[in-house]
């Protein structure tokens, strides 16, 4: 089985005759016999994922490796993180997503939650079932847990995903951009309940 490692900026992906889907253009290197070929949106979703991810003006373009040997995956020099998903469902900006390995499900949403609060448009991918999921992020990711009466507020550009049963909602009022004297600051804040865990990235877009 595939084995996704995390070295600061660089992913390493050890392939024993299997695959994983990777962002395409993202290899750097590789060692082995290794086969690259597009796949698309990443497959898991077909036409109708097809059609929701040209409605949110934005796509998830991904490349198949396939063989016996290591690939060295990066992306704008952008710190990478490995998340272990567990019959679970992860939602992530699609943006950040390095790489999946092959038993993990991807279906492309309507638009991002920065869409929703800068129209922006971008996708948003949900990623579910068993495997390892590479993230990339500008700085070191966070991780905050939420709990039942433990709710989690973050600024839209620092949202990165949300891992487990979360529920999120738009907070309205006063931006923090305007508390420190920044015109045109995110019109909302992103409030997430339940249980799980929301990773943020320290540096904005």
């Amino acid at each position: 089985m595939a084995q996704l490692v995390a070295q600061k900026r660089v992913l390493l992906a050890d392939l024993a005759g299997d695959s994983i889907r990777a962002m395409s253009g993202s290899m750097v290197a590789y060692q082995g016999q290794v086969e690259f070929k597009s796949a698309g949106m990443g497959g898991g979703g077909g036409f109708r994922a097809a059609i929701r991810q040209r409605v949110a003006g934005e796509s998830i373009s991904l490349m198949e490796c396939t063989g016996h040997g290591r690939v060295h995956l990066a992306y704008q020099a952008q710190d990478v993180t490995v998340i272990g998903v567990q019959n679970d469902t992860v939602t992530v900006e699609s943006e950040h997503v390095l790489a999946v390995t092959r038993d993990l499900q991807l279906d492309v949403q309507f638009a991002g939650l920065r869409g929703m609060t800068t129209g922006q448009g971008l996708a948003t991918t949900r990623i579910s079932g068993s495997g390892q999921l590479a993230i990339v992020s500008d700085g070191p990711l966070i991780g905050l847990e939420v709990a039942p009466g433990r709710p989690v507020v973050v600024d839209p550009d620092a949202y990165v995903a949300g891992l487990g049963q979360l529920q999120m909602s738009l907070v309205s009022g006063v931006t923090w951009r305007s508390l420190v004297g920044e015109g045109g600051g995110e019109p909302f804040s992103l409030r997430f309940e339940g249980h799980g865990r929301v990773y943020i990235q320290p540096a904005e877009r």
